[in-house]
């Protein structure tokens, strides 16, 4: 059983980005040839001598709202709540701190335009769900969250640095995660003209992040981990192109773990990939077996994170391990504004 210290290492505070690479394609990049266990350090933009005509990049094209809420209850104490989904019209699950002031009818006041109310807990998980009203009759609740709400930002990252355009990819196109695709930050609008220019062919889909995605495991035998649902999309069009490239025998590269669990996911679901909105829970760690994607764009990963136990099920935990000391004594920048890797 490989235990939860097992996916540890260590990192210098001064190694994690704490504001965006300028321009987006001049990050660092650590290449990494499984076939041949070949390494080079490049940037972003020479991503391009990498890719070949036919190649297929899978992105994802979820955008991040200004999902955090800040309001007050009627004591005056300061609630901050996470919208991570939206369940219908006006029900949302979030994450709440302090989640222990709140009882059920509870009411939080979110800057005189929005009240929120406490419908149930969930102690399993921390999550909580509310109901959101507008202040005043009817409006465009969408439009109000988008008007009171902030970007939910990565403690790491200092203040001012990012912004709705920087923290966002240039592909974004549907609004629905509380945090960015991070590995897609790294493309810029002419870098994809160019690899299609190539022939390489870029299929969307949509992932929205959520907790599944950045809640921290908290028990040592990693198999005991229960991750949280996210919702998918999958087009007529992407699932044309990628059973297709599955069927030549193309390589399949997913920019970033959101992407790479959005086809796997619905891989093993449906035994194919499918236009379907659905949501996966999917928990990829070794010796998991890749179905679909054949190479991967991806950051640098938390400590202890179920997306380094994903990228260690792709080339093994010993050489993610291995690659990061490399990363760090070359002085990558680490997490969402950092550098990133191919691994193929």
């Amino acid at each position: 059983m490989e235990s939860l210290s097992d996916y540890d290492y260590d990192l210098p505070e001064s190694m994690i980005a704490s504001a965006p690479m300028e321009p987006r394609d001049a990050c660092k990049m650590l290449i990494y040839h499984h076939d041949s266990g070949a390494t080079q350090i490049a940037q972003f933009k020479d991503i391009l001598s990498e890719l070949k005509s036919g190649d297929v990049v899978v992105i994802n094209e979820t955008r991040v709202i200004p999902a955090r809420l800040m309001g007050k209850k009627t004591t005056g104490a300061v609630i901050e709540i996470l919208l991570l989904k939206k369940l219908d019209l006006t029900n949302y699950e979030v994450l709440v701190k302090p989640l222990r002031r709140l009882k059920t009818g509870d009411k939080v006041d979110i800057a005189g335009k929005i009240q929120a109310t406490l419908v149930s807990k969930n102690p399993e998980d921390g999550t909580a769900i509310m109901s959101l009203a507008c202040v005043g009759g009817a409006q465009n609740l969408e439009a109000v969250i988008a008007e009171v709400g902030e970007i939910p930002l990565p403690h790491y990252i200092q203040n001012g640095h990012a912004t709705k355009e920087n923290y966002n990819t240039v592909y974004a196109k549907i609004d629905g995660s509380a945090a960015a695709p991070t590995a897609g930050l790294h493309w810029t609008k002419e870098l994809m003209a160019a690899a299609k220019a190539k022939g390489v062919i870029f299929a969307p889909v949509v992932l929205d992040v959520g907790l599944g995605t950045f809640r921290p495991v908290k028990v040592d035998d990693i198999t005991k981990h229960v991750m949280h649902t996210e919702r998918y999309q999958i087009s007529d069009a992407t699932a044309q192109i990628i059973n297709d490239a599955l069927k030549d025998g193309r390589r399949i590269i997913a920019t970033g773990t959101t992407s790479l669990r959005t086809l796997e996911g619905c891989y093993a679901k449906y035994g194919c990939i499918k236009a379907v909105t659905d949501a996966t829970d999917i928990f990829i760690y070794p010796p998991y077996q890749f179905k679909v994607i054949s190479a991967l764009i991806t950051n640098f990963h938390l400590p202890k994170s179920t997306l380094l136990m994903l990228v260690s099920a792709l080339v093994g935990r010993e050489k993610i391990l291995e690659l990061y000391e490399m990363a760090k004594q070359n002085n990558f920048r680490f997490y969402s504004f950092g550098d990133c890797m191919f691994l193929q």
